[in-house]
């Protein structure tokens, strides 16, 4: 079983769509029942079998009840795919707002943590993957200007997903 978050388009459709191909059932989850439902039909369509989930991943309380329902509905995870995330607003530091900074952070690395730091006690018996998208804004020497929130969201990332994986190890988290 899986978990995709930011299920509704892109890279985390693919990856949703992906798993359901291979036989795995998949609770896909956005923002929106609008944005998950294509997901969703396309994975049934395919005889495919889907577990629509809809919450913001930068906000405890929809998160805790998306999780609820997880529980509810298949009592184990054994890959989670921390896949939501936006762009942000991407300006100089002067006329980036202290809110759109905020946004972008909340989204990609509290979202990260949130899918995380939920998902783990149903991995934590029978362990598992779990899988970052991350960008190479968070690893490497910059020469563009404007991407400071995203760019430190991203970086953000990488060493919550290193943190992650030494902390889980013990329990067969990778």
């Amino acid at each position: 079983m899986a978990l995709v978050t930011g299920a509704g388009s892109g890279i985390g459709q693919a990856a949703a769509l992906r798993f359901a191909s291979a036989g795995v059932k998949v609770a896909a989850l956005d923002r929106t029942r609008r944005e998950i439902q294509d997901t969703c039909d396309l994975i049934k369509r395919a005889g495919g079998t889907v577990l629509p989930l809809v919450a913001d991943v930068a906000r405890t309380a929809p998160m805790l009840r998306a999780f609820a329902r997880l529980r509810r509905t298949w009592p184990r995870l054994d890959i989670v795919f921390a896949n939501a995330g936006i762009n942000g607003v991407w300006a100089g530091l002067e006329k980036l707002r202290p809110a759109e900074w905020d946004r972008t952070l909340a989204v990609n690395l509290r979202g990260t943590f949130l899918t995380v730091k939920f998902a783990v006690p149903l991995m934590r018996r029978r362990g598992g993957s779990i899988i970052l998208t991350s960008s190479v804004q968070g690893t490497r020497e910059f020469s563009n200007s404007g991407a400071s929130a995203y760019a430190t969201s991203k970086a953000g990332q990488v060493a919550f997903g290193r943190m992650c994986a030494l902390e889980l190890a013990a329990h067969h988290i990778r």
